[in-house]
């Protein structure tokens, strides 16, 4: 079948960016899948206790299209597939936001669907429709000993990682540990399945990060190439793209999400039946910057991603090209709806009840996907108006 050809080293050619940059503060991070969020962690479980990764200094390769060498040593592997391929992708994290739209979209276009899990029984009840239409469910600890994602990965040509306990709980000192292991844990399990498999037959990687990786700010502006931020959930997303980045694949994309709009979960889930109760209005000062995207442009980025892994290989930002406020996002909720933006709840008000986490919706950062639309992808929903009137109407 024809395959997208990996440039000749790329393997080694891959480096992950550093953390680094003078802002402080917290920011959004990607609140989607929950599937994985126990076993011990064996590479650290506080980012804060991690000086090495902050201060290292790893150069990114998501900053310039990989070159293609025409070279009789290029590397072909199982990594990727061209349109009309059929392809075959484990996933963890599909019981979440994200992941059970993913899995509903690539098996109805055909492609095998492996289901990465920590309980196979849960994840089966979660996804009846995958499990009717013939996706298969491994778990990484059975009663036996057997260690399934071993097998599981063997024969895929890409595998995404979306696992992640959800940010929207309220944080103390030991939730925040769980936000850590949860994430670092599964991508650590997925690394060492896909480095135990022969080089010439390892899938490539699609793996999960967020906007929170820059940090926050008020008046910069941030895209692909841009440094980390210094605070928690920068540096949790530092250590998150580093552990994807151990998997030793052919090509290893990461996208750094923004927040995640769609009708039943994510930010409009909160949102959407507060204004129908006519009691919306922004969080905060309404002021902050909401780098977001639709579901669907999320899914599409992913599967992308999936058929041409060499051409997305790096980090690419998982954000709509035009971003809004958290006022601009309530507006565009509130003329969808036909109801009035006119009750603001005050920062305060949130800090009392999420504790740290309100950071997640009080603070925000302007995050452009600049590589992304270099590399032609297009988005359905570019602007938030556009986006909330297809979810809230029925054209989504």
């Amino acid at each position: 079948r024809e395959q997208e050809r990996a440039p000749h080293g790329i393997q080694s050619g891959i480096r992950h960016p550093a953390a680094g940059g003078q802002r402080t503060g917290t920011s959004a991070i990607n609140d989607d899948d929950d599937d994985d969020s126990e076993g011990q962690l064996r590479r650290g479980a506080d980012v804060n206790d991690a000086p090495a990764v902050r201060s290292s200094a790893l150069r990114s390769a998501s900053v310039a299209p990989l070159r293609r060498a025409a070279s009789s040593s290029s590397l072909r592997c199982a990594a990727g597939g061209a349109d009309g391929d059929k392809m075959v992708v484990a996933i963890t994290g599909a019981t979440g936001f994200v992941g059970k739209k993913l899995v509903e979209t690539l098996m109805a276009e055909g492609h095998e669907v492996r289901i990465l899990t920590r309980d196979s029984l849960a994840a089966r009840l979660a996804l009846p429709q995958a499990t009717l239409g013939g996706a298969k469910f491994y778990t990484h600890d059975t009663l036996s000993g057997a260690i399934e994602w071993y097998t599981a990965v063997k024969g895929c040509t890409g595998v995404v990682n979306l696992a992640g306990a959800p940010i929207s709980d309220p944080w103390n000192e030991d939730y925040k540990k769980t936000l850590v292991k949860s994430r670092l844990t599964t991508t650590n399990r997925l690394a060492d399945a896909i480095n135990a498999i022969p080089e010439d037959e390892r899938p490539s990687l699609v793996s999960s990060s967020a906007v929170g990786y820059y940090g926050i700010s008020t008046r910069d502006t941030f895209d692909e190439k841009s440094r980390a931020g210094k605070d928690f959930l920068a540096n949790l997303c530092v250590q998150w793209e580093k552990a994807a980045m151990a998997a030793q694949t052919p090509a290893t994309t990461i996208i750094r999400t923004g927040v995640v709009l769609e009708a039943g979960g994510g930010a409009l889930g909160k949102i959407l039946p507060i204004f129908q109760l006519f009691t919306g209005g922004p969080l905060g000062s309404g002021k902050q910057f909401v780098s977001w995207i639709h579901r669907d442009d999320l899914v599409a980025l992913i599967i992308a991603a999936l058929k041409r892994p060499y051409t997305y290989a790096g980090v690419v930002n998982g954000t709509a090209p035009v971003t809004t406020t958290m006022t601009g996002l309530c507006e565009a909720v509130a003329k969808s709806t036909n109801r009035p933006n006119w009750l603001p709840v005050p920062g305060f008000a949130l800090k009392l009840i999420l504790g740290e986490g309100a950071t997640v919706v009080l603070d925000g950062q302007k995050v452009l996907p600049k590589r992304t639309e270099s590399l032609g992808f297009q988005f359905q929903y570019p602007t938030v108006e556009e986006a909330v009137e297809a979810i809230v109407n029925g054209g989504s």
